[in-house]
């Protein structure tokens, strides 16, 4: 018996080792962690102590769903009507918020104008900065105008002092920027790391939860676009926000990831300027360009970013290849879905001239079009550069193009034509069957890539099809 006992107190003595930066044990030590794959960050504690949960005290007691008062969950408005739009009416008390994008894109820039107009007398808002001092935040704040008396600003990379102000100021509204900068002292490992960005999200998440404070966290993405941080983060907050935009183009959008308190299909438009960030409420005017004459090359499509319709403009040019192998640039556009629509123009609509030229494709306005309904316009704006012949004037073409050349139905159709129909162009290609037509609109069904052709005026090939030639 005194065996048994000594072997069962020697186990439990036993050390074990943790990684620093994730939390994950083992029995034995390891150069490498085999969870998050960092080095050298295995070190040893001792073993855990096994512990249960007994039943305790209930902070509230369980209420029929219909008694459950649902007030408290009512959005207020955070003066941005765009960010609003993807929050799904505005700010839930007690909801955290993470937004993610690349540096540069004006993340914070946005926040701080969201900070100034959401704080009122009795909606204090604290901005916590841990990557700029406070003065350089003062110094954007005068650039676009984001002052206010309610608004409070510390320069902060440490959790305890950040809970502080929040006991000092009592905020309805905190704005953390950065996330992964904030550390905890009880918590081993550098800013940034998983068992930090754990820490930190979980104290400010109760801390909204139990102070009914709207919460906004700033997060930093990998090279590859992912939010940086362990997975779990973007699980325990209510509202995944991206920021996307290139930085050389003026507009950013804000895509919904996730939403407990709205849709996940709604986007929200800003232009992006040396005076701050501005919402858009009609961006389609940044995505066109307005010429008295059409051009050879261009074609207007509509796209749909969530819920928005939005009119954008394909640009298409080729030259004479002094190369071999003649070069495929694109920008705004999938490379794959340019080179799909090339092969069906060869294949299927007979222009042949397209494999020995040097074909450049673009949208205006910094705009990226990756859904299928963009194909008909690609296809037609190649076409119409390869022939040198503009298409017809107020035209807009709606369509999935498909590997045999037939044009196939899209989502949306109808809310596409309305949108064109408002910005005033008279003229649609679509597939068949599109549903209610808006007043004053001509729409042509095509049903393959030929029929779509044909809207180009006495077209001109460059070279004659294949089988035209044999028969001359």
């Amino acid at each position: 018996m005194a065996a048994r006992s000594s072997s069962r107190s020697s186990a439990k003595d036993r050390p074990s080792y943790r990684c620093t930066e994730c939390g994950w044990t083992t029995a034995k030590w390891l150069g490498r962690c085999p969870e998050c794959h960092a080095w050298g960050t295995v070190e040893e504690f001792g073993a855990p102590a096994v512990r249960t949960t007994a039943p305790g005290r209930v902070t509230s007691a369980a209420l029929p769903i219909g008694q459950v008062d649902g007030r408290q969950a009512t959005a207020r408005g955070t003066g941005v009507d765009e960010l609003d739009r993807v929050l799904g009416g505005g700010l839930v008390p007690g909801a955290v918020v993470l937004l993610a994008g690349e540096p540069g894109v004006g993340k914070s820039t946005l926040l701080l104008d969201v900070a100034a107009k959401a704080a009122t007398a009795d909606h204090r808002t604290l901005y916590i900065t841990g990557e700029e001092s406070a003065s350089q935040v003062r110094l954007r704040a005068d650039r676009i105008g984001a002052l206010s008396e309610h608004l409070y600003l510390a320069a902060e990379t440490d959790l305890s002092a950040v809970l502080g102000h929040l006991d000092s100021v009592k905020p309805s509204l905190l704005i953390l920027d950065s996330v992964q900068t904030v550390a905890s002292p009880e918590i081993d490992g550098a800013p940034g790391g998983m068992a930090q960005v754990r820490e930190v999200a979980g104290a400010l998440i109760r801390a909204s939860k139990e102070r009914g404070m709207s919460t906004l966290l700033v997060g930093h993405v990998t090279k590859d676009g992912a939010i940086a941080g362990p997975r779990l983060l973007e699980h325990l907050v209510d509202v995944v926000l991206h920021f996307e935009g290139d930085r050389h183009a003026r507009l950013r959008l804000v895509r919904g990831v996730k939403n407990r308190y709205g849709a996940t299909d709604e986007v929200g438009c800003f232009e992006l300027h040396d005076e701050g960030i501005t919402g858009l409420a009609d961006p389609s005017g940044l995505f066109l360009t307005r010429r008295a004459e059409p051009v050879p090359g261009t074609c207007l499509t509509v796209t749909l970013e969530g819920r928005r319709p939005l009119v954008a403009e394909v640009q298409a040019l080729t030259v004479d290849s002094q190369i071999p192998s003649p070069r495929r640039t694109t920008s705004g556009l999938e490379t794959s879905r340019v080179s799909m629509m090339l092969a069906v123009l060869e294949q299927r609509g007979r222009i042949s001239a397209l494999g020995k030229r040097d074909i450049y494709s673009a949208t205006v306005g910094g705009v990226k079009l990756s859904e299928p309904a963009a194909d008909l316009a690609v296809a037609l704006a190649l076409a119409s550069a390869a022939s040198d012949t503009p298409l017809p004037k107020n035209l807009v073409a709606i369509g999935e193009v498909g590997l045999a050349g037939e044009v196939r139905r899209v989502t949306g159709v109808q809310r596409r034509l309305a949108e064109a129909a408002r910005l005033g162009f008279t003229h649609a290609l679509v597939p068949g069957d599109p549903g209610k037509i808006p007043s004053g609109m001509r729409v042509q069904e095509v049903a393959d890539i030929g029929d779509a052709l044909r809207v180009l005026p006495r077209r001109k090939r460059a070279e004659r099809a294949p089988e035209d030639a044999s028969g001359a």
